[in-house]
């Protein structure tokens, strides 16, 4: 009895500990407000800069973050990605036209980021932020969203989304 009693035990915590495991980061950025229009600065309208994003929340043990910046809406199958950066500073501050990190391939197979430039309506932009437990070696002139997603498999610590919105005038 004694014997079950430790294993049922041992599984709770450890269904526990893997329920707070991934804990949610919040992703703001002093350029517009979440589910707010993003500024023209940051598109194929305007510089084509990434905007500045602070995120806290960023558990104890982070190594890196990485962000995927995501566009669901696109008319292409599984939409279009703008952004993907990995290795970066786990202080939470990123500068606007941030260069550092290793930057992957966006959408259009180039490396850095790229400006939202929806062909019509509104877009919903998902600034995906994940911490991380590790430095990731990723080859940056292959790793796209999907080979990223992949390579943060079991290394997620905590994750959060800012939704910024553009449609072009």
């Amino acid at each position: 009895m004694r014997s079950l009693y430790k294993i049922i035990l041992l599984a709770m915590t450890a269904i526990a500990t893997t329920a707070t495991a991934q804990s949610k980061l919040t992703v703001t950025s002093s350029s517009f407000s979440a589910n707010g229009m993003i500024p023209a600065k940051y598109t194929c309208q305007g510089q084509q800069v990434s905007p500045p994003l602070h995120i806290t929340g960023i558990p104890s043990g982070t190594r890196s973050l990485a962000i995927i910046l995501h566009d669901p809406d696109a008319p292409m199958p599984g939409g279009f990605t703008h952004w993907v950066v990995w290795n970066l500073p786990a202080d939470g501050n990123l500068v606007e036209d941030f260069k550092g990190g290793d930057q992957g391939l966006n959408g259009a197979k180039r490396a850095g980021y790229i400006g939202m430039c929806p062909p019509s309506g509104v877009h919903h932009y998902h600034f995906m932020v994940y911490a991380l437990d590790a430095n990731l070696r990723l080859d940056k002139a292959s790793t796209d969203k999907s080979l990223l997603e992949k390579a943060m498999a079991g290394h997620v610590l905590a994750k959060g989304d800012l939704v910024g919105l553009y449609q072009k005038k």
